[in-house]
Order: C-alpha cells, then sequence, then structure tokens
C-alpha cells in the first residue's frame, strides 16, 4: 500500500527539509508537518489544512505517516502497562510504561528485535538478533504510548543494545528532541548499554543523552560468564571510558546494577563496586533480580539488598533501588513476546 513511499517518522528535521527541498517546498513547512504528526497525532495529510490541498497531494503521493496501534496490551495491578507491537515483517517488539507518582510514568521502549549481546540472565538474549529497529519503528512505540496518556521519561531499555543500532537510535533521538515534535528535553531521555567501548566514545561526539551502564558484576570472571561483552571490554577498559564520558560530557553515568542471589550480592562485592566507581561521578541503580519461568538465576533476598545498599550509601555512592513493577504481568524484557511466540508455536505444531 506504501510501497516506495517515504514514511515521514523516519526522518529528523534535518531530513524532512531536504525531502521538501526535493519537492519545491520551503524549509518552514517542515515544522508545520513536525507539528501535525507529533503534537496533534495527524496521519492524515488531508487533515493538515494549514498545507495547501496542492500540497497535500503531492504529499500523499510520495509519503506516508506510519501510526501504530499495540497487538497486547497487559495491565498490571500496580499501573504498569506491557504493550506488544507487530511490526509490517512479522516480528514483535515490546515496550513498557511504567508508573512513577500519580502524574507521571516511565516508558521502556526497545531499539532492537531480539539482541545479540547474550547476556546470561536476559530473555531477551535468548532470542538472538533478529535485526534492528528502524527511527520510525522506535518512535512509534512513544507515539503509541503517548495515546495512553502523557509520558514523562523515556529510557532505551527495553529489548535490543541500543548502542548496537547506533546510527538509527541517534536520528530516533534527534526526533524525539525536536521542539516541534515530540518535545522531549535531553534530560528527559536515558540511553542503557551493556558496555560497548567505542560507541559509547561515539555516542558522547554525536548526541547528548543520559547514560546507565549495565555492570551487574564486580570481576572480569563473573562478568564474562554474565556478559559475554566484557570478553571485548573488560572492566577496566569499560571503567576508564566511563571516566572520560563523565569528564567530557559532564554528565553523572547511571551503572544498573542487577542483584542475582548468591552470585553478585555479597558484601565482598559492594566493597569492589566501590572501588570500581572511585573517580567517576555517577548513582547505582540496584534492581533486584526479577524470576520468571525458566530463570537460571534466583531473586536476593531481602536482607543481601538492604545489606548492599547500605554500604555503598554509607560511602558516599547514591544508590536507588528500583522497585519492583508489573510482577503479575509479563513486564520483565522479552516475557510477553516470549510467551506469545511460545504459544503461536504450540498451536501450529
Amino acid at each position: 500500500m506504501n510501497s516506495g513511499k517515504v514514511d515521514l517518522k523516519s526522518l529528523t528535521q534535518e531530513e524532512l527539509e531536504a525531502f521538501l527541498s526535493e519537492l519545491g517546498k520551503e524549509k518552514y513547512r517542515a515544522k508545520q508537518i513536525l507539528r501535525w504528526i507529533y503534537q496533534r497525532h495527524v496521519t492524515d495529510f488531508e487533515q493538515m489544512t494549514d498545507l495547501a490541498k496542492q500540497f497535500r497531494e503531492q504529499l500523499a503521493q510520495r509519503a506516508f505517516v506510519s501510526s501504530w496501534q499495540p497487538e497486547v496490551v497487559e495491565t498490571s495491578e500496580d499501573g504498569t502497562v506491557k504493550y506488544l507491537f507487530r511490526l509490517a515483517d512479522g516480528e514483535s517488539v515490546e515496550a513498557v510504561r511504567i508508573p512513577m507518582d500519580e502524574d507521571r510514568s516511565t516508558l521502556c521502549i526497545s531499539t532492537q528485535v531480539g539482541c545479540a549481546m547474550g547476556c546470561q540472565f536476559c530473555m531477551t538474549g535468548k532470542f538472538g538478533l533478529t535485526r534492528d529497529l528502524r527511527p520510525e519503528e522506535i518512535v512509534n512505540q512513544v507515539c503509541a504510548a503517548l495515546q495512553d496518556g502523557p509520558v514523562g521519561n523515556i529510557v532505551l531499555m527495553g529489548m535490543g543494545e541500543p548502542l548496537h543500532n547506533l546510527d538509527n537510535v541517534i536520528s530516533a533521538l534527534k526526533i524525539c528532541y525536536l521542539d516541534d515534535g515530540l518535545g522531549y528535553g535531553t534530560r528527559r531521555i536515558t540511553l542503557s548499554t551493556c558496555g560497548l567501548v567505542p560507541e559509547i566514545k561515539e555516542l558522547s561526539e554525536r548526541i547528548k543523552v543520559n547514560l546507565a551502564v549495565s555492570l551487574n558484576a564486580t570481576t572480569d570472571a563473573d562478568r564474562d560468564q554474565l556478559m559475554p561483552v566484557n570478553r571485548r571490554y573488560p572492566l577496566a577498559e569499560l571503567m576508564a571510558t566511563c571516566r572520560d564520558f563523565t569528564r567530557d560530557t559532564r554528565q553523572r553515568i547511571t551503572f544498573e546494577y542487577i542483584l542475582l542471589g548468591g552470585i553478585n550480592d555479597s558484601i565482598i562485592d559492594a566493597k569492589r563496586l566501590v572501588k570500581l566507581l572511585h573517580g567517576i561521578r555517577c548513582k547505582v541503580n540496584l534492581i533486584a533480580y526479577n524470576e520468571h519461568d525458566g530463570a537460571e538465576f534466583k531473586a536476593p533476598t531481602e536482607i543481601s539488598i538492604k545489606a548492599f545498599q547500605s554500604y555503598l550509601l554509607q560511602r558516599d555512592i547514591v544508590a536507588t533501588l528500583r522497585a519492583s513493577k508489573g510482577q503479575d504481568i509479563s513486564a520483565a524484557c522479552g516475557q510477553l513476546k516470549g510467551k506469545l511466540d511460545n504459544k503461536t508455536l504450540s498451536q501450529c505444531d
């Protein structure tokens, strides 16, 4: 239906201006169109009434505006909402709306179908990588969620490794930042990475965004087992890059640390973590592992969680404990996709 046409949601403002220039139109028209798409949620050119009729017809011949509706929505008792979106090629990705208080929510979005990083505690890693998401596929997760109400913050912490899809992610960030578009400031979006060192350096040079690094271990031996990326970029190299990032960008890094019962949740681990973070402007986000069917790991005890957090706080490290949300639905990354894919496979047998 849209074969050969350009999806305007795939374009940054500069790219949209270039596209319109090819049509013989002025640059300022780009801002008009962006406001229709992202502020008024209009996808039909005929409804863009401040554009001349001939121009609207010209746009309809050359372009379209994609719009997503979730195929499945699960809502938790605590207000967490899990969306599964079916893509044009039949693949699927997930996004999660997480309530922070009565007036604010955070949206966790995906950047790839599956993931190539192979982290042992992550269900998405079990799928392997199918493909990257294009800019419009990243942005459309936000647009769809906004139909259910305002989203205060966005985190790129869903399916996939954002820095493994760097060009498309940067384009999506530029679209999210547009004053005439979605209007998210740089302080309201956080990108999470497992630690791709060259890409962290490149990210700091190309665009501003809050950075979160998934650490999860305090020795190379443990991290090698949990996160295969560590075999390429061991802790010493990763931490040096993080120090450079905070120095060059003057931003604080968030280190995400998933507490796995009996594996990385001891006071000895906490001591090593303090040493690793020395000289880095940062905070630590502690996350208790969320057990699920077929999980290889155990959740930490309440005692070990509190002891770990207290040790960090007593040494002047900001350490927050992420509240577990959506445990009564498939809220962890990849769970809903995995559940539905398994159901589909069983129906086909």
